[in-house]
C-alpha cells in the first residue's frame, strides 16, 4: 500500500538477532529513537530468531539486525535460511557485526543482506544506514501471500 509523498513514515517492527548483551542493548537504544522502531523484538542466535519469525503469535518484522558471529546457528546460516524461506526473505537485513573480513562482507551480499555494518559503530551512522534501508526497501515491500493450511 502506497502513502502519499508528504506522509511521515510510521516506526517500524524490528527483529534484532545479537548474542552479546551489551551490543544488544546498544543497538536497542538507537533504534528506540523517537520515528525508528515501534517495536524490537530479540532473539540471542540464528534458532531463536527463526523460531521467533515462524511463530504465528510474534508480529513479523519489517526489518532485521543481524550479528554473524553467534552460537548454535550463525548469522550467514540464518541469513540463507532467510532468504530461502519464501514466507520471510523479503525481509530487509541488515549485517551489523565485528568481522569486516572480505569474505564475510561478500557472502553475506551474496545471500542477499541488504546492508553490512562494521562494529564498533557511531550510532548516528548506525540510524542513517537503517534509515536508508527504510527508504528503499521498506517503502516498497510487498507482504507475503498468507499461509496455506
Amino acid at each position: 500500500m502506497l502513502r502519499p509523498a508528504n506522509s511521515a513514515r510510521p516506526p517500524y517492527a524490528v527483529l534484532l538477532v545479537e548474542d552479546d548483551p551489551a551490543d544488544a542493548l546498544l543497538m536497542e537504544e538507537a533504534l528506540s529513537r523517537p520515528g525508528l522502531a515501534r517495536t524490537v523484538g530479540r532473539a540471542g542466535d540464528g534458532v531463536a530468531a527463526l523460531e521467533y519469525l515462524r511463530d504465528p503469535a510474534n508480529p513479523r518484522p519489517d526489518l532485521i539486525v543481524l550479528d554473524l558471529n553467534m552460537p548454535r546457528m550463525n548469522g550467514r546460516e540464518l541469513l540463507g535460511a532467510l532468504k530461502e524461506d519464501p514466507r520471510l526473505r523479503a525481509i530487509p537485513v541488515v549485517v551489523l557485526t565485528t568481522s569486516g573480513a572480505p569474505d564475510d562482507v561478500r557472502s553475506a551480499y551474496l545471500r542477499h543482506a541488504n546492508a553490512y555494518v562494521v562494529k564498533p559503530i557511531d550510532l548516528d551512522e548506525f540510524i542513517h544506514v537503517v534509515r536508508s534501508i527504510d527508504a528503499f526497501f521498506l517503502e516498497t515491500a510487498v507482504n507475503p501471500p498468507p499461509a496455506e493450511e
